[in-house]
């Protein structure tokens, strides 16, 4: 199994259009990108991505055009959903997998477009081509979100997608003790985002959930670029 970063950025990216900060300078000068998050998750031929992000066009040429055979939406933010529709005169729509909330929001916003839809139950755990995922109720406020446990062999993966600090605690148990946890840290050190986490944060859930590694993600501008366990457009790992 191989799990790529398509993306790393929040709603706006990295570069901010406009802006000339330290890091967004240093976007424009080197070629770096966060572009919105998003992973692609690959397993015995088949490809899996989990959210599909406005990128979602330049994300897969980046990594070689692959077919994507399945998506996972885990909430109903712009950022997270809306490149759905890159698929379309591209490749057969792929099935899409959400919970209900986020499937009939999402859905209803797709809905010029015919796919499969396939409503999954929160810590229920289901099966794509031999990776089991788990939908796990985190916290971002007004929206319904959701993270994921993804399963194969035994490997463990964890997901926050777009949450808060405090994420319900059968969320924390599932997350718990996972190979690699890719975790949402918006905000720099110090600083408070009402339903994000900051890096500080994001660095304390994953000492608590004793991860073995992890990476940052949905990270805004304003995170340096040099900071430990910070996310890479582009970066793979790879779970033999």
């Amino acid at each position: 199994m191989q799990i790529t970063l398509l993306g790393t950025g929040d709603a706006t990216g990295t570069p901010k259009i406009g802006c000339r900060c330290q890091q967004c300078t240093h976007a424009h000068d080197t070629g770096m990108t966060r572009l919105r998050t998003s992973l692609l998750v690959e397993h015995a031929g088949k490809n899996i991505l989990i959210d599909s992000s406005p990128d979602l066009r330049q994300q897969l040429l980046r990594c070689g055009s692959p077919h994507i055979d399945a998506v996972i939406w885990t909430h109903g933010h712009y950022d997270h959903f809306m490149g759905y529709g890159e698929f379309y005169r591209v490749q057969d729509l792929p099935p899409v997998y959400a919970a209900p909330p986020v499937l009939e929001y999402c859905g209803g916003i797709f809905s010029f477009m015919s796919f499969r839809h396939n409503a999954m139950d929160t810590y229920e755990p289901f099966t794509i081509s031999g990776v089991t995922f788990t939908l796990v109720e985190v916290n971002h406020p007004p929206v319904y979100s959701c993270g994921i446990v993804i399963a194969c062999d035994d490997i463990k993966i964890g997901y926050t997608a777009d949450t808060r600090f405090d994420i319900p605690e059968y969320s924390k148990e599932l997350l718990s003790g996972v190979n690699l946890l890719l975790v949402d840290a918006l905000a720099p050190r110090g600083y408070h985002v009402y339903k994000h986490m900051s890096y500080e944060e994001a660095c304390q859930l994953a000492t608590d959930l004793k991860a073995g590694d992890f990476r940052c993600v949905h990270l805004s501008h304003a995170i340096r670029w040099d900071l430990p366990h910070i996310g890479k457009d582009g970066e793979c790992f790879r779970f033999d």
